[in-house]
């Protein structure tokens, strides 16, 4: 199912987390020290996801001598999809050559203190970690087989991924300006939570 991200929780702190990685090490939010971080809920098999992973990874490649780190994180419940299981993960992260690390949240306790509800879901925090931008990473689209909502962003577009949204949001951080207004939810596949696990809003 579709869904749109939430956009909460503008200008408060990013929730902590210590989460293995591909790699099995244990990675904390205080690790990442750049001026910008941005915090992706991915997941393996999303099509939105994987219409954009090429342009996310060059993004990151292109702002990573810039003063911005990048951190991913899974939290899918694999019941649904097991192609989104901690060992695909690992698969995933070596055969895309993941130029940011990728986290396994498989209690789900960091998703839903994020309030993140789709893949992909982006936070955007600065210097001071906290949430600066919360939109769309462009307005690029898959073709995707759900019919549209009335009055949400468009599920299918013919442009390119270029990040063009969350290239100007990080510019804006970096540059000590506002954030760009207005910011564009983000759209994509639904968070798969576990039984009872899954919020009022998931």
């Amino acid at each position: 199912m579709l869904k749109w991200s939430r956009q909460l929780d503008y200008g408060k702190p990013a929730p902590r987390f210590a989460l293995r990685d591909t790699q099995g090490e244990l990675r904390r939010l205080e690790e990442f020290d750049a001026p910008a971080l941005l915090v992706a809920f991915i997941c393996n098999h999303c099509p939105v996801v994987l219409h954009m992973l090429d342009g996310l990874c060059e993004f990151a490649r292109d702002y990573a001598g810039r003063g911005l780190q990048i951190v991913a994180i899974s939290a899918n419940d694999p019941a649904e999809f097991a192609e989104d299981d901690y060992p695909h993960m690992q698969a995933f992260a070596r055969d895309h050559a993941l130029p940011f690390p990728y986290l396994h949240d498989e209690s789900q306790d960091v998703a839903l203190a994020y309030n993140a509800i789709c893949t992909p879901d982006f936070f955007l925090y600065g210097p001071n970690r906290t949430l600066f931008y919360a939109g769309q990473f462009d307005s690029s689209r898959p073709r995707l087989p759900h019919p549209p909502v009335p009055g949400a962003p468009v599920q299918r577009t013919d442009l390119p991924v270029t990040g063009e949204d969350m290239r100007a949001a990080v510019d804006a951080l970096l540059a000590g300006r506002p954030a760009p207004q207005l910011q564009v939810p983000s759209a994509g596949c639904s968070i798969k939570w576990r039984p009872g696990k899954d919020p009022w809003w998931g």
